[in-house]
This record gives C-alpha cells, sequence and structure tokens, in this order.
C-alpha cells in the first residue's frame, strides 16, 4: 500500500484566515508579534515569546492555537496534540482545535481517531462546509483500507480493484510545483484569532423554540416594472445587512423571519430544532456585534448569491469568517434559502 505524506489542502487557508475567542483585544499585538515570527522562519523566537505570554495568561486560546500550529510545523506532533487536545476541553464551542486535531490524526494514518475529531467539530458548527468535505477524506481513505483488505482476504474478487483504483484516483498526488505548502505562517490578525477555516484532511495516496417564524407575501398590488439587475442585487444586499442588524439587535423575530420557509438548516437539523439552538445561542449572549466586510451580491436567474466576511463578537467570544448566503425573492422581500461558513 502507497504511504505517501499527507498534504493539507486548507491548512494554509487555515492559518491565513481569523477566528477569535478572546478577552481583551489590546493582546492583538504580541499574536501578531508571534505571527510575524513564524512567518519569517524564526521558530524558536516565536515559541520563546508565545511560552512567555502563556506564563502569565495559561488559558489564553489563541496564544495556545499560535503554540499548536508551531508545534505542528517543528514535527513535534504529540506536543500538537496535546495542544488541541486541551483547547477542545477548554473551550468546546469551537471547532477548529477538532479539526486540527484530525489533521494530525490523519498524519499518523488513525484515521477512526480523525473521523470522530472532525465529526465534533461538525456537530460543533454544522455548517462549516470545509469539515464535512475533510469527513469525506477519512471516509475515503478508511474505504480504501477496507478495501485493500478484501483483496487480501479475497484477491480473486474482481469487484475490488476498480473501487479502490477510482479512490487512488480521486486523491492523486498533486502535480509537483502545485502542492501546498503545510508550514504556512498566519498573516497578522486584524483582530485576535483563532484560524477561521479548518484545517483539511488530507489524502494519504489515496486520502485526506417555537415553529418557524412565518413570512407572509403581501397584497397582491397593480403590476409594476420588473426590477433592473442592479436594483435586485442592491434590494438583496438591504436584506442581508438588515439580517445582520437584526442578529445584532438580538431581534429573534427579524432575525428568523429573513430565513425563507425553504430553507435547509445545515447539519440536517429540523427546522424546529435548528431555529431553537439559535433562539438559545442568540439570547444567551449579553451583547452581539455583527460587521459585514467585502459584501458582494450576484444574480443568477432567479437567486441572490452574497459573500461577505463576517466578524461576530458576543461576549467573550469574536470570530471572523467568509459567509455565503443564498436569497429568493418572495413577495417584494429577498428571503434566505441557504447559509454556508467557510465558503
Amino acid at each position: 500500500m502507497n504511504h505517501t505524506p499527507i498534504i493539507s489542502r486548507s491548512f494554509v487557508t487555515l492559518l491565513t484566515l481569523s477566528l477569535a475567542l478572546t478577552i481583551n483585544v489590546a493582546h492583538a499585538d504580541d499574536y501578531s508579534d508571534v505571527s510575524q515570527l513564524m512567518r519569517t522562519g524564526k521558530s524558536a523566537e516565536a515559541m520563546v515569546k508565545a511560552d512567555q505570554y502563556l506564563a502569565a495568561k495559561p488559558r489564553d486560546p489563541q496564544m495556545r492555537f499560535l503554540k499548536g500550529v508551531m508545534q505542528r510545523d517543528s514535527g513535534k506532533t504529540p506536543e500538537a496534540i496535546v495542544t488541541f487536545t486541551k483547547l477542545t476541553e477548554d473551550f468546546p464551542e469551537l471547532p477548529e482545535p477538532y479539526n486540527n486535531l484530525a489533521v494530525l490524526y490523519a498524519g499518523q494514518s488513525q484515521f477512526d481517531k480523525a473521523r470522530v475529531a472532525l465529526e465534533m467539530a461538525i456537530r460543533t458548527n454544522p455548517s462549516y462546509a470545509t469539515a464535512h468535505e475533510n469527513l469525506g477524506d477519512v471516509y475515503a481513505k478508511l474505504a480504501s483500507q477496507a478495501y485493500n483488505k478484501a483483496l487480501q482476504l479475497d484477491g480473486s474478487n474482481a469487484a475490488v480493484p476498480p473501487k479502490l483504483a477510482l479512490i487512488r484516483e480521486l486523491f492523486s498526488p498533486v502535480p509537483k510545483g502545485q502542492r501546498l505548502s503545510t508550514t504556512a505562517t498566519p498573516a497578522a490578525p486584524t483582530t485576535v484569532a483563532l484560524a477561521a477555516a479548518p484545517a483539511a484532511v488530507a489524502a494519504s495516496a489515496p486520502m485526506a423554540k417555537t415553529a418557524p417564524v412565518p413570512t407572509q407575501s403581501p397584497p397582491a398590488l397593480a403590476p409594476v416594472a420588473a426590477a433592473s439587475p442592479s436594483s435586485a442585487a442592491s434590494e438583496a444586499e438591504g436584506a442581508v445587512r438588515a439580517w445582520a442588524k437584526a442578529w445584532a439587535n438580538k431581534d429573534l423575530n427579524a432575525y428568523l423571519g429573513a430565513y425563507g420557509e425553504t430553507f435547509t438548516p445545515p447539519g440536517g437539523l429540523s427546522r424546529k430544532a435548528w431555529e431553537g439552538e439559535r433562539r438559545k445561542r442568540i439570547t444567551g449572549k449579553s451583547s452581539i456585534q455583527v460587521k459585514l466586510e467585502g459584501l458582494s451580491v450576484t444574480l443568477d436567474g432567479g437567486k441572490a448569491i452574497a459573500r461577505f466576511r463576517q466578524d461576530y463578537r458576543a461576549d467573550a467570544l469574536a470570530v471572523s469568517s467568509r459567509k455565503t448566503l443564498e436569497l429568493t425573492k418572495t413577495g417584494d422581500r429577498w428571503l434566505i434559502v441557504r447559509e454556508s461558513t467557510g465558503a
């Protein structure tokens, strides 16, 4: 069986985006300093500075996260596993440490552990598209191992080799010069941050509440001229900003009402369960801030696709991540029918 090194396709993204859990934004300079040292190859100095910081603030999740990254990049996998495992214990609401554990476990061919870690990440945040993809990679690797075992037990089974070949082709190594580096360093964070995009599980050859708030259409009016594409995009953009404002104001009726009746919650949740979860998370925060950066809206037939970076802050939790919303028009309103994070 071929055992080429595992290459994390999204690890670069993991280290260059930002997702934060912090108490004091003033510490951003410390994180930036460590990140800069890592980026310039001064890993020893970065580790010293991180250890000095953690001596005074041992529970700080961002610096612990950066330390785990440095341990991983320096080949200290067992230490990195300990670091990220303790992060999951202290901050079980964050999916990123679980994803990092999945990368580390996959690198040791411990694919069952990688699977469990990714399932925990998805349970924590069902809309993590990358985590779902990572889990698919892990399942593919597990399937590869099972097919190889089947061939060992029955080499005459002609049905197995084509399946094994298909998986190997799917996860064939990237041509030289196109591989992503597994030692990328984080960009200086604009907010105090953990990684926003989860670490991808790479392929070793072949791896890798109440009822819904109803939205009523207004009474029929006299026909009006069809909206121009530019005005339609502006209307959809306004709907997205109104959704963010309702979220920040903890206006549950307006927030949940921004989702259409055909909205499918992520992670296989029922609409009722999803709304119950959202209510609990929103009302449980003393204050919420939602900032949209780089918002762009494109029209695709009768749909509007909104893409932006979402900076979310609630109490001691701050998150910066990419988000995509898909909206359709119902009556005179643009309503969200699909939502994904990290896409």
